[in-house]
């Protein structure tokens, strides 16, 4: 999810205006690291180009005003040309030639080191939870009982922790696969340097370890990076029962251990949970706090190391830690039901990607830390997903680690047989309590901070869709059109059945063509969409109209997607410019018009990630209170949504959405068969594309 800047911070404009470089305390410290395969830097667009794509943009939106009674078109976008011409012979040059003044003091881009981290996310100031985090589910593993995956524990459970042994066993093989592929990553035996994708994922995949997101008044941070010799560095953070351990998991030359000492290692923080809740130790639930509001979460933070310097360390550690770890003591199921429903179920998948999105609903926010790039959660019956803090890198990068990891099964000769470890018995250190002193100020903070949490999470409407009458192999061997398009026409033909109306969409394009790219906007909402979709809903117009509206609009947004993919999308050149005007100095009237908030407010905030084998579900929140925030997965003959709306909301509904969606799908697979594209070839070209080998354990870029 991102969102644009209204105004240039003044460090900022101190930094244009002395020719300063980029100060590294809003940056990541990774991102000026040397690589073997050198890729472009990212290009300033074209000040004229760029306007010209601006003002096309708006026409859709036009044409619907002038359809309900508005503006003529043509006075109308008269007025937009002549607006963006003054800007451009006016004082537009002057902010163009600021962005390259910038972009010459730029170690890497104009964007990426300057504006986009912290205009983005960082100075934003609205709890990470649900707002800002991704969320994703993974597929079970065949090796894990199923009759755990359905509650039955059994003797499986851990001493009266409530935590399983296979829960520990999955726990420690993710983390073990996680650690190898980043090993893998480092000695370039995948993803080489030696290619475009390997360097652009490489150098993506690195910046989402040893590092947190750090509250700042104003504008966040990055924690700064930890010597590799620090154990810190080696170790995970493990969460249980609200309490924080740092486990190793490298040894002291940074090899990856035995998975079988991942697992022993957690059996050992298990026992010591166990003796604190035999003790009748209750931990205060520190990690609410990093939910909460920047500006709250700041000052919090501010006290609660100010009481301790152990209460440092442990913030230290908890920085420096590889990822985190949080281990729930439950296996939540969706209200009024108390038994765990069969596994891959729709309420089973629900249940398991709102416990991943804010942790259990009566207790959100708790067991996790919120500001970790990469959380990975696992439940008491094995089921495991991940969380994660979303300014460092794009949720594509965690998904295709993720899928890494999970994609092999739990192997038996890694381990001892299941339980035969007890952790009582076992010896040794490899892991260590990382403890708060608190006092009364920080318990009430909790309690608030938690109390704001269960008002979001109770106003989040998360819910996952599995469409599986087809998917990417029809909609290109048999349609002929871009599966990413395709999915985009659906959703505005969805938005607009539901709404009677249009909105501007925000869909990602990842600029990883250039060196440290992140993303531009594809405006998903064109004339030639808007057209489609009112053939759709025309009762006069045939199969033979719709299809040739659909196929006009499904190009129009692909080109739009390779626009965005090489460095010519308007929306973050636009930001850019916005940002090198002072204070002193009046917003251009292109800027005040009324059409570049509206084209800029995204009720629908889109994004597709990766076929995704190995996830079951996935989440962002939605950008707009009445809008939506939907994810993604096309696979050969599925299509997986993950969709947020807010209850609050009269005019949103996921579930409603969902059915939209599903019928907009429908309908348009009817209307392509009707326009020629038979079910007859449908069929033999999909026994023939069924027949092909497929290599599913590798996730593609």
């Amino acid at each position: 999810m991102c969102s644009s800047a209204a105004t240039t911070t003044t460090l900022l404009r101190c930094r244009i205006m002395q020719s300063l470089p980029p100060t590294t305390s809003i940056s990541n410290p990774r991102r000026n690291s040397t690589s073997a395969t050198v890729l472009p830097r990212l290009p300033i667009p074209h000040i004229t180009k760029t306007l010209t794509r601006y003002v096309k943009s708006l026409e859709p939106f036009i044409l619907e005003e002038q359809l309900r009674g508005g503006p003529s078109f043509s006075e109308a976008i008269d007025t937009r040309r002549r607006w963006a011409e003054e800007f451009r012979l006016g004082f537009g040059g002057v902010l163009q030639e600021r962005l390259h003044a910038l972009d010459k003091e730029s170690p890497n881009n104009w964007l990426d080191d300057n504006i986009w981290l912290q205009k983005a996310y960082h100075e934003w100031r609205e709890p990470l939870l649900v707002h800002s985090n991704y969320w994703f589910s993974f597929i079970n593993d065949p090796n894990v009982p199923e009759d755990l995956l359905r509650g039955n524990f059994k003797q499986q459970t851990i001493g009266d922790t409530a935590f399983t042994y296979w829960q520990v066993r999955r726990a420690a093989w993710i983390v073990h696969r996680i650690l190898e592929f980043k090993m893998q990553l480092e000695r370039h035996e995948i993803y080489p340097k030696t290619t475009r994708t390997g360097e652009w994922f490489r150098h993506s995949a690195s910046l989402i370890f040893n590092i947190s997101r750090i509250p700042q008044p104003k504008c966040d941070s990055f924690s700064a990076l930890p010597d590799p010799s620090d154990p810190t560095a080696r170790s995970i953070l493990l969460s249980l029962h609200d309490w924080f351990y740092s486990v190793e998991v490298l040894d002291s030359q940074s090899n990856v251990i035995p998975a079988r000492e991942i697992e022993n290692r957690i059996l050992k923080v298990v026992n010591d949970v166990q003796s604190r809740l035999k003790n009748g130790e209750r931990a205060v639930p520190i990690s609410v706090l990093s939910a909460d509001h920047r500006d709250h979460w700041e000052k919090n933070l501010s006290h609660l190391l100010s009481l301790s310097p152990n209460n440092q360390e442990t913030f230290k550690a908890i920085n420096h830690s590889l990822f985190a770890v949080s281990l729930d003591h439950y296996t939540y199921v969706l209200p009024p039901r108390s038994e765990i429903p069969p596994p891959d179920t729709p309420p089973e998948i629900d249940a398991h990607l709102h416990n991943l999105r804010s942790s259990h609903p009566d207790t959100p926010a708790h067991n996790r830390w919120f500001d970790k790039p990469l959380t990975l959660i696992v439940e008491s019956n094995s089921r495991a997903g991940a969380m994660g803090e979303h300014s460092p890198c794009d949720a594509l990068i965690p998904s295709i680690i993720a899928e890494h990891a999970v994609v092999q099964g739990i192997e038996d000769d890694a381990f001892p047989p299941i339980g035969s470890i007890n952790p009582e018995e076992t010896t040794g250190m490899g892991w260590k309590r990382l403890d708060w002193t608190t006092d009364s100020e920080i318990d009430k903070a909790c309690e608030e901070a938690e109390g704001r949490a269960k008002k979001i999470v109770d106003d989040s409407d998360d819910g996952a869709l599995l469409f599986k009458d087809y998917g990417a192999d029809f909609i290109k061997h048999i349609v002929g059109l871009s599966p990413d398009a395709y999915i985009q026409m659906a959703i505005q033909l969805a938005w607009y059945r539901s709404r009677k109306n249009f909105t501007a969409t925000y869909e990602t394009a990842l600029t990883r063509l250039f060196k440290n790219g992140r993303t531009e906007t594809i405006r998903s909402f064109t004339c030639e969409s808007r057209a489609f979709v009112h053939s759709m809903t025309n009762p006069e117009h045939d199969a033979a109209l719709r299809f040739q509206a659909l196929s006009a609009a499904a190009f129009k947004h692909s080109g739009l997607t390779k626009q965005a993919a090489i460095g010519r999308g308007i929306d973050r050149h636009l930001l850019g410019l916005r940002c090198m005007l002072r204070d002193d100095e009046p917003l251009p009237e292109l800027f005040q018009d009324k059409l570049f908030k509206k084209s800029q407010t995204w009720k629908l905030s889109t994004s597709g990630l990766s076929a995704g084998y190995q996830l079951r579900g996935t989440g962002f929140g939605a950008s707009e209170w009445d809008g939506y925030g939907i994810n993604y997965l096309t696979g050969p003959d599925y299509i997986r949504f993950g969709i947020e709306s807010k209850h609050s909301c009269p005019k949103t509904s996921t579930w409603k959405f969902q059915s939209e969606i599903l019928q907009a799908l429908l309908d348009m697979k009817q209307t392509c068969l009707d326009a020629g594209h038979g079910q007859s070839t449908y069929a033999i070209k999909k026994a023939k594309i069924m027949a092909k080998n497929r290599t599913e354990n590798q996730p593609k870029l």
